[in-house]
């Protein structure tokens, strides 16, 4: 467990801050005390309207975090126009295709919920490695921790980016550097629009998964779950994988036309 993060210690970034999470996000961290939140998303315009919203000490950038020159690109003009950044949410996420997906669809998920965190990750984390502080935030999903019955590209993509912020905290935790992963199940975004009657109280508000996160950056905690069963499941999946993927083939036969079990980004 690593020192625990501080609102008030220099510019938070968030990514896929236009809506969602990501805007949630950026709100909490400028409500507790950040002196500058920097919102990025591809929706630039959508970003600008979050930022205005948030008031003077926000802005937004245009940004596709799927391009690692953009992101450099970023990180440089934020460093040296908003100071250096004490805080880099990587949230950006989609959700495609059904079963096993196409190729498009694995595409935009690796994409999106993979190679932008290592994109974000080689921009940023040398830099903080450098000054000996800074932290470091992958949006992952109870997906990747666990399943997503019906999408074979979301899943997958969800376990590569838990794979890829235990990596990172590995590697980086004696630098000085804070990794975490949020792994949220049900969150009422535009993800989830179409599952809230399916979701049910199991949903969350975006607000609530980013208390949750500040909660857990200020604790130094690596693992941070919004929804506190997450937990229990994880540990009944690791300690008999065959009963756990047998109940799993039940829910998905009880939820076959349903959306996601779980989403978030």
């Amino acid at each position: 467990m690593q020192d625990g993060f501080k609102p008030g210690a220099g510019t938070v970034v968030v990514t896929g801050a236009a809506s969602g999470i990501g805007r949630a996000i950026a709100r909490r961290l400028s409500l507790a005390g950040a002196p500058r939140t920097v919102l990025l998303d591809r929706d630039g315009a959508g970003a600008a309207r979050a930022a205005e919203a948030i008031g003077p000490h926000a802005r937004a950038m245009g940004v596709d975090v799927r391009d690692p020159a953009a992101i450099e690109a970023a990180v440089t003009r934020i460093e040296e126009e908003d100071g250096p950044i004490s805080l880099w949410c990587s949230n950006a996420g989609v959700h495609r295709g059904q079963g096993l997906g196409n190729a498009s669809d694995w595409d935009a998920s690796l994409a999106v919920n993979l190679h932008a965190h290592l994109h974000s990750a080689r921009a940023v984390l040398p830099r903080m490695a450098r000054r000996g502080t800074g932290h470091f935030v992958i949006t992952a999903s109870a997906a990747g921790l666990l399943t997503d019955p019906r999408c074979a590209p979301y899943s997958v993509s969800k376990h590569a980016a838990v794979a890829l912020a235990e990596w990172l905290a590995i590697a980086h935790g004696d630098d000085g550097v804070t990794v975490a992963c949020l792994c949220p199940e049900g969150v009422r975004t535009a993800m989830t629009a179409a599952d809230s009657a399916v979701l049910g109280a199991e949903v969350l508000e975006p607000e609530a998964v980013a208390g949750s996160l500040l909660e857990g950056l200020a604790e130094g905690r690596f693992l941070i779950l919004p929804h506190t069963r997450t937990a229990e499941y994880e540990r009944r999946r690791a300690a008999d994988r065959d009963r756990w993927i047998a109940g799993m083939r039940r829910a998905r036969r009880r939820a076959a036309s349903a959306a996601p079990l779980y989403a978030a980004g």
